[in-house]
């Protein structure tokens, strides 16, 4: 028996609810601000938030089969929403696109669509992990520093406020906090210790995770701060701010509906789509960038992740939500931590409705830079050192791709940043087609000598240059093979040279035989004209017989 194979989780939803249950917390108390700091990025109000990650933790999470993947709000979304509010002119009507969105995404679903995700290289997908990773960290110094300008959730490198990631270091030096920074560095050390060997075998580290320590002894520096140092005292703006309600018609009064008589406001269609198509997206990346980090290497349903994305958006749309996406942020953490089922998910969910309805004053004591010193080690783990330099191993054709999506996510957006990875992905695939349609000896050869050129098993018109070069510094007096055998496809193109070379052998003494060519067996529309040319030239060939035998 394999010693290092894990035994899959326990069906059942309480099953494994020693792990997730103490994940669910560390994924809330990551969750909470970032609900907040993407409805505050989003222009929308703040409840709208919390809205969107109770509604991805609990419908989303209870519908999905991602067994690790967290939804809620997400950064990727921000400026769409915040430009879409503006132009349909109220949020009511954002709401109503929401909601159309959910079911465009339901229908995406159900035509099977969610094979796209498959479609995006591992060098992107690990550039994607290491690249947000990076951006965390890069968000989260000024706020373990006390500066709290830029809301939580915001992840673009060019902000709304015309400044940047890097040009907040420098705002941030005129208002460090000591006693932020003071916070930030003990739960550091928390956290550190916590994820220690040594630390890991005492069970009741199982129960209390890390993050939890780590937070409750911020908040109670803070305490200790306002009773004892007052110049070290945390000022409330840079705590986390949930709306707090006096009563349950208060809670009530936070939801919000869709204005259903903009129906035929084709605007809104434009809208939904939109949200639709990049929600989707993003939530493909990130179910394929969770099972990768997942330690069972289970695989999640994509087309049931569309259909389960899309019936949370409707919900959430419904009463008030922002759009809602699987995200990467939360579903690491949430693998960090020790989750093993999407029981964790659902928990994170119910905390944060627990948390709105009965205990948001409790929240509001937390340091925003209690929560950087989490998403520190979040950042940290999905952006190894070791990974870089795994990847630098593996060559230029994963390396580059990874390293052009890290730094496209960094200097621009998610979105923009995987599609320069992309972009530099299928240019090295098509590099390497160009690069390597068939096989020959690097060898020297004499005349006489039997030259065999045997083609790979696709052959495209991107090769043609290639073979042409090779064809035309064939010596003169060779023999030389053009193996097919072994081609599934040769492109028209490609035949069409080998035939015009076939009159230059022969001009040149080259003894030329093709073999393999008349029977590919692939039926595509090359091959077909292929076989056409073959058959016209047979019967070209029986017409000149005949027409000698006349003559003579």
């Amino acid at each position: 028996m394999d010693n290092n194979k894990l035994d899959l989780p326990k069906l059942g939803f309480f099953s494994n609810l020693k792990d997730d249950f103490p994940a669910s917390i560390v994924v809330f108390l990551v969750a909470t601000p970032l609900c907040l700091g993407i409805a505050l990025a989003s222009g929308a109000p703040l409840f709208s938030g919390i809205i969107a990650g109770i509604v991805g933790g609990i419908v989303v999470g209870m519908v999905s089969g991602s067994p690790l993947g967290v939804s809620g709000p997400a950064a990727g979304l921000a400026v769409i929403v915040l430009t879409a509010i503006a132009a349909l002119g109220s949020f009511e009507t954002f709401l109503l696109a929401v909601v159309l969105a959910g079911v465009f995404q339901m229908a995406l679903g159900y035509l099977r669509a969610g094979v796209i995700g498959y479609y995006f290289p591992s060098s992107v997908i690990k550039g994607m992990l290491s690249g947000i990773g990076i951006i965390i960290i890069l968000k989260q110094i000024p706020h373990a520093f006390g500066y709290d300008e830029v809301p939580e959730g915001s992840f673009e490198f060019s902000q709304t406020d015309s400044q940047n990631t890097f040009s907040e270091f420098t705002n941030m030096l005129n208002f460090i906090q000591p006693g932020a920074v003071i916070i930030t560095l003990i739960a550091l050390a928390i956290l550190i210790l916590w994820d220690r060997p040594f630390m890991k075998k005492i069970k009741l580290t199982k129960w209390i995770q890390g993050p939890l320590v780590a937070v409750t002894s911020g908040i109670l520096l803070n305490l200790l701060f306002v009773a004892v140092a007052p110049q070290l005292a945390i000022d409330t703006k840079h705590l986390v701010q949930l709306p707090v309600v006096g009563s349950w018609d208060g809670f009530l009064g936070l939801f919000t509906f869709p204005d259903f008589s903009q129906l035929g406001n084709m605007a809104v269609y434009t809208t939904a789509i939109t949200i639709a198509v990049v929600a989707s997206l993003e939530t493909l990346l990130c179910v394929e960038a969770t099972d990768k980090m997942d330690p069972y290497k289970r695989v999640t349903p994509t087309d049931r992740e569309l259909k389960a994305q899309g019936l949370g958006n409707i919900i959430s749309g419904l009463i008030g939500g922002l759009p809602i996406t699987q995200v990467i942020v939360r579903s690491s953490a949430n693998i960090q931590s020790g989750g093993k089922t999407k029981a964790s998910a659902v928990l994170h969910g119910v905390l944060l409705l627990l948390a709105a309805l009965a205990i948001p004053f409790m929240l509001n004591l937390i340091p925003l830079a209690c929560l950087a010193a989490i998403l520190f080690v979040v950042g940290y783990k999905l952006a190894k050192p070791a990974l870089f330099s795994s990847m630098y191993r593996q060559g230029w054709y994963q390396f580059v791709p990874f390293i052009i999506t890290v730094l496209g996510i960094v200097f621009t957006d998610l979105l923009i940043g995987i599609g320069m990875g992309m972009g530099v992905a299928i240019f090295f695939i098509l590099l390497n087609n160009y690069r390597n349609p068939y096989f020959l000896a690097d060898e020297p050869h004499k005349p006489g000598d039997l030259i065999q050129i045997k083609l790979s098993e696709d052959v495209s018109f991107l090769n043609r240059a290639s073979i042409m070069r090779t064809l035309d510094e064939i010596p003169a007096n060779m023999k030389v093979e053009i193996d097919a055998s072994r081609s599934a496809s040769i492109d028209y193109d490609v035949y069409e040279l080998i035939k015009d070379y076939e009159e230059k052998a022969r001009m040149n003494g080259v003894d030329l035989t093709l073999k393999g060519f008349s029977t590919l067996k692939q039926d595509n529309d090359s091959i077909r004209r292929i076989k056409r040319v073959i058959r016209r030239e047979r019967r070209l060939g029986k017409d000149l017989e005949l027409a000698e035998e006349q003559s003579n």
